[in-house]
């Protein structure tokens, strides 16, 4: 599918008149980064009042710094923090200069703490952020014209640490990130981050770490169900090797375990050709070759499926195997016919005869497979956004055929059949009734809820989106009793996902959490800091029934879950409440220690 999203015009006349203000010549000057022009026109004037050299200062990971703007009106070189052991911190520092500024080199040292107790330099993390260009919400799932659309470009994706320059009056913000061990000591722990350009060095930024005596278990023992749908064929297309080749299954390593790392619960296959018909820049393909042969039996080679569900759990994807999907938009099955030895597609809706003759020994081969490799009770059949009558006449094929298999289900909430869904995933508009997810949650059944295109416009992970939205979805799913999150994209990227996170139809960024590389993403990194904050809440929250006497502590706690609300998100920004849960969870580590 060609990509529809044409570059914007005059980008270089506006970017070099930029940079004509204050330069004393015509110079192309080269920040390092591979990135897109800016296309907004920036008024340079308040350069003018920046003395020379390279400036520094922390900042705040839940904004937005524009590449053209002065950051800060008073910089700031230290920072405190406080952490649990096991946890990872996110900070981030900021770098400008009215000057050009060549090879800015970042080094963290390690930070100690009293006696012998230290934590390594290797723990410390710099990712340079990189720009990438953006648009707006709009109407959310509609086409969008970039000539109609205002684009802008964006900090979001983490770039590893490397040697790079500043151009005149330009801005880079640096994500850094702290794993602290879970065995080191409750502590103060300072050190510095050092920064140099050329062989000049600036004023090093200082941070003091305060690790408390609580710990976060390892991200595979998270409760949080957190189900980010992997993308195979965009790896290959982007990374132009042969789909389930040795190549494309060592590509894909490094993407699945950083999705580990982040608590991830399930494995997205497919098991039809295109399940979404085309509505990707690279359609999904199955993972299951389906064959009728001149008797008119069906086989099936399940031989991709294993591949890539082995690799998944080697990567530490472990829990559930979600199957996309016995109704597949459009409804359309692909196969190959022996007999004219060629492709075949037809369509076959739930509840009519065609469609139980096509599933049912689909369904005794596929169960029967399960079993032999031990994946039966990891497995469902896996639907998203399909009809109630559609879905109940599923469900009773799929509980005749073969009752093992768990069914998913992302979309509305049905009463009728509620029960009969193991992984339900609702839609975070309208909110679903607390006594409804508990009854769920007694019955040992997974619901959770959903963002995408459509909307809300806030909370939302799209390139433009307050990062904060990110890191307020962990708090909203434990203040609502949710198990967890999905969202539909993993990696679905457009045509260049490394400069433009623009799409045809849909918000920029609405396609993917993670760059090619892997590169994570501000988006991600918040992602995931939210669903650490929801699993410190799960820990407090069972601490907490150990203090009967502390009631007015229990009270404020439970108080401060309920400001995590639809309703007051329209009040005020994601940031702002956040900010104040972190606060009171902080408070509580300590007392429950």
């Amino acid at each position: 599918m060609k990509h529809l999203i044409s570059k914007p015009k005059l980008l270089l006349p506006i970017v070099l008149l930029g940079l004509s203000l204050f330069s004393c010549s015509d110079q192309i000057y080269q920040t390092g980064f591979d990135e897109p022009e800016d296309p907004v026109i920036h008024d340079l004037s308040e350069w003018q009042n920046i003395t020379p050299g390279l400036h520094s200062s922390f900042g705040n990971t839940n904004k937005h710094y524009s590449f053209r703007s002065v950051p800060v009106n008073q910089e700031t070189n230290k920072q405190v923090c406080t952490g649990w052991k096991g946890e990872r911190i996110n900070l981030m520092f900021l770098l400008w200069s009215s000057e050009y500024q060549e090879n800015i080199n970042i080094s963290p040292g390690p930070l100690f703490g009293s006696d012998n107790n230290i934590i390594d330099s290797t723990k410390i993390t710099i990712h340079p952020l990189r720009y990438v260009l953006t648009n707006e919400f709009l109407s959310g799932c509609e086409y969008r014209s970039p000539d109609t659309i205002q684009a802008s470009i964006v900090p979001d994706m983490l770039e590893n640490n490397q040697v790079f320059n500043l151009i005149p009056q330009s801005v880079r913000p640096v994500w850094v990130t702290i794993d602290i061990p879970q065995n080191v000591e409750k502590d103060i722990y300072t050190g510095i981050i050092n920064i140099k350009s050329g062989e000049i060095n600036s004023q090093p930024l200082r941070i003091e770490l305060t690790v408390i005596n609580q710990t976060l278990p390892y991200p595979s023992e998270w409760n949080f169900h957190l189900d980010l749908w992997q993308n195979l064929f965009a790896v290959a297309r982007f990374h132009k090797v042969e789909p389930w080749s040795q190549e494309h299954i060592d590509m894909l390593r490094p993407y699945l375990t950083m999705l580990a790392e982040a608590g991830q619960k399930c494995i997205t296959t497919s098991i039809v050709h295109q399940p979404w018909e085309s509505q990707t820049y690279d359609p999904f393909d199955s993972m299951i070759q389906w064959i009728k042969n001149s008797t008119g039996t069906w086989m099936f080679d399940f031989s991709v499926f294993d591949q890539y569900v082995k690799l998944a759990m080697e990567c530490g994807i472990t829990k559930q195997i979600n199957c996309y999907s016995m109704i597949p938009w459009g409804n359309q099955i692909q196969y190959f016919d022996e007999d004219s030895a060629d492709y075949i597609t037809v369509t076959v809706k739930p509840g009519t005869t065609e469609h139980e003759a096509i599933w049912k020994p689909f369904l005794h081969q596929f169960s029967y497979h399960l079993e032999q490799m031990g994946w039966l009770e990891k497995t469902t059949i896996a639907m998203d956004e399909r009809g109630l009558e559609e879905m109940k006449n599923t469900i009773l094929l799929i509980q005749t055929t073969a009752p093992r298999i768990g069914i998913t289900l992302a979309g509305k909430y049905h009463s009728e059949i509620q029960n009969d869904i193991h992984d339900l995933c609702l839609f975070i508009d309208p909110p679903v009734a607390f006594n409804y997810i508990q009854e769920r949650v007694e019955k040992d059944k997974i619901t959770t809820f959903y963002t995408c295109c459509a909307k809300p416009e806030h909370p939302n992970n799209f390139t433009f989106s307050p990062p904060a939205e990110q890191t307020w979805l962990g708090w909203y799913a434990a203040a609502q009793g949710y198990s967890g999150y999905l969202r539909w994209a993993y990696n679905s990227w457009p045509e260049n996902p490394l400069k433009d996170s623009r799409f045809r139809s849909w918000p920029a960024g609405d396609t993917y959490q993670v760059y090619p590389g892997p590169r994570s993403s501000v988006r991600f990194e918040k992602l995931r800091e939210g669903i650490q904050d929801y699993e410190k809440i799960r820990i407090i929250k069972k601490a907490l029934k150990q203090y009967q006497e502390k009631d007015s502590i229990r009270q404020k706690f439970y108080n401060t879950l309920e400001m995590f609300s639809l309703e007051n998100l329209s009040d005020k920004p994601a940031s702002y409440w956040v900010n104040h849960g972190k606060k009171v969870l902080e408070e509580l580590s300590g007392v429950v220690e």
